[in-house]
C-alpha cells in the first residue's frame, strides 16, 4: 500500500468530486435541521426521551430494507438520476412536513419511507468518489467529505435553532426543502451521466442485491471492515440522540440543546481535519485505536453530571474520535470487489445508517427506565469495547495481508472476480467515463 500522501487541490482539481462533495453538503445540513425541528416537534408534543430519540434516528433505521433488497441498483442505474432521484424525494417529503399537518406518527413514517431508497443513493455515490479517486487521494476525499459533514451539521444546527424561533419548527422545515432542491440541481447540471455497471445476465435487482450482500458479509475479513465502521458510530450517535432529553433533565437553558448537538460534528471536523491532512497515511492506521477510545471515553463522565461547559468539551473530544475511520477506508476499499463497489458502498451505507438508528432507540429505553446521564455512559462504555474489532495495524496497511478470496467456479457456473476480500459474479462493467480531470487522480462513511 503506498504512502505517499495527497493534496487537498488534488482531491478538488476532480470535476466529480466537487459536484458530490456541494450537493452532500447542502443535503446533510438539510437533514440536521430536520432533525432538530422534528425533534422538538415530538419532545414538545409527548414528553418522551424515547420517541425523541426515535425521531433522531428514523431517517436510519428503515436502511436496512432498502440495502437489503434494492442495494444493487447502485450499480444497475446510471448514477446521476439515481441521486437527483434520492435529493427529490427528500425534497418533497420536506415540503410535506412542512405544509400538512399530520400526527407524529405519519410524520415519522414518511420520513422512515423515503429513507428506504438512501443506501441505493449513497452507495452510487460511493462507487463514483472510488472511481475517480485512488490511493490516498481516496482517503483524503472521504476526510474532506467527513469535515464537510460536520460543518454542514454545524450549520443545519445552528440555522435550524434561528429557523424554529423564527418560523416555528414544522415551517422551518421549508427550509429543509430548500436545500435538497438545492442539491439536486447542482448534480443534475454539474455531474457528467456517466453510465451504470450491466446487470448479470440471470438475476433481477433484488436477488443480485441479496446475493452480493449475502458474499459480502459471508467473507471474514470484509465483515470485520464492516463491524467496525458500524458499531463505534452506532454506539456513540445513541449517547449523541440524548442529549435533548439529558439537557431538560439538568435544567440547561433551551441554547444548550443546539450547543450540545453541534459539539460532535466540530469534534469531528477537527479531528479529521488533524488526522487526514496532517497524520501520515501509515500512522492513521497506526491511530485507529486510540481514536476509537477517544470516540467512546468522554460519554462516560456523563454519569457524573459535569457543567455544561464539561458536557460541552466531551462532546467535541468524542466528536474527534470518528477520525478513527480514515485508518480504515483504504483496507475496505482494496477488500471488496471494483465491479460491486456501489453494492458494498450501500451495504456499508445500510449498516452505518440502519444501526444509528438502533442505538438511540436502544439507548433511548434505556434513558427511559433509568436515566438520560446513564444512558449517556453505557452507550460511551459499548463505544470503548468495540476497540475489540480493530485488526493488528499490518493488515490494515498491507493489502495482501489479509488473503480470504479464491477465485472459483460457482455451483451455476458464473465466474467470479478473484481478489483479496469478497467476490460477486463475474460481470462486465463496460466503459466507465470519469468526469473530465478524473484521470490523473483516479480512488472512497456516508459522507455523514
Amino acid at each position: 500500500m503506498s504512502t505517499q500522501s495527497a493534496t487537498y487541490r488534488e482531491v478538488f482539481a476532480v470535476p466529480a468530486f466537487r459536484v458530490l462533495f456541494a450537493s452532500r453538503s447542502i443535503a446533510i445540513a438539510a437533514d440536521a435541521l430536520r432533525i432538530v425541528a422534528l425533534s422538538v416537534l415530538v419532545f414538545a408534543a409527548t414528553g418522551s426521551p424515547l420517541l425523541s430519540a426515535i425521531t433522531f434516528a428514523i431517517g436510519f433505521l428503515p436502511q436496512v430494507l432498502g440495502g437489503a433488497l434494492f442495494g444493487s441498483l447502485a450499480d444497475r442505474l446510471r448514477p446521476r438520476p439515481l441521486i437527483v432521484a434520492g435529493y427529490g424525494a427528500e425534497c418533497v417529503a420536506a415540503l410535506t412536513l412542512a405544509l400538512v399537518p399530520l400526527p407524529t406518527w405519519a410524520r415519522l413514517a414518511l420520513v422512515a419511507v423515503v429513507a428506504i431508497g438512501t443506501p441505493v443513493f449513497n452507495g452510487a455515490s460511493g462507487r463514483l468518489v472510488a472511481d475517480v479517486l485512488t490511493g490516498d487521494a481516496y482517503v483524503l476525499g472521504r476526510s474532506l467529505s467527513s469535515m464537510a459533514s460536520g460543518g454542514a451539521q454545524l450549520l443545519g444546527l445552528a440555522a435550524g435553532g434561528v429557523a424554529i424561533a423564527a418560523l416555528g419548527a414544522q415551517r422551518a422545515l421549508l427550509l429543509t426543502a430548500a436545500c435538497h432542491l438545492v442539491a439536486a440541481l447542482i448534480v443534475r447540471f454539474g455531474l457528467a451521466d456517466l453510465p451504470a455497471v450491466p446487470a448479470a445476465a440471470d438475476g433481477g435487482a433484488v436477488r443480485q442485491s441479496w446475493a452480493s450482500n449475502t458474499t459480502l458479509l459471508a467473507d471474514p475479513w470484509v465483515r470485520q471492515l464492516l463491524l467496525l465502521q458500524w458499531l463505534p458510530s452506532a454506539f456513540v450517535v445513541g449517547a449523541e440522540a440524548l442529549m435533548v432529553a439529558y439537557a431538560s433533565t439538568r435544567g440547561f437553558p433551551a441554547s444548550a440543546v443546539g450547543l450540545l448537538m453541534a459539539c460532535s460534528p466540530l469534534g469531528m471536523l477537527v479531528g479529521h481535519l488533524v488526522v487526514g491532512r496532517l497524520v501520515p497515511p501509515d500512522t492513521r492506521v497506526r491511530l485507529v485505536a486510540p481514536l476509537v477510545l477517544l470516540l467512546g471515553l468522554p460519554p462516560v463522565a456523563f454519569a457524573f453530571d459535569p457543567p455544561l461547559l464539561v458536557c460541552s468539551v466531551l462532546m467535541v473530544a468524542s466528536g474527534a474520535g470518528f477520525a478513527y475511520s480514515l485508518g480504515v477506508q483504504r483496507a475496505f476499499v482494496d477488500a471488496v470487489p471494483e465491479r460491486g463497489r456501489g453494492q458494498a458502498f450501500g451495504l456499508l451505507s445500510t449498516g452505518l445508517m440502519t444501526l444509528q438508528g438502533v442505538g438511540p432507540a436502544v439507548f433511548g429505553a434505556l434513558a427511559s427506565l433509568t436515566a438520560p446521564r446513564w444512558a449517556v455512559a453505557l452507550a460511551g462504555v459499548t463505544t470503548v469495547t468495540t476497540v475489540l474489532l480493530v485488526p493488528k495495524s499490518r493488515f490494515l496497511l498491507d493489502p495482501g495481508a489479509v488473503n480470504t478470496g479464491r477465485g472459483k467456479e460457482s455451483h451455476d457456473g458464473q465466474h467470479t472476480v478473484e481478489r483479496r476480500g469478497a467476490h460477486v459474479p463475474d460481470v462486465d462493467p463496460g466503459p466507465l467515463e470519469p468526469a473530465a480531470g478524473a484521470g490523473a487522480t483516479g480512488d472512497r462513511r456516508p459522507l455523514g
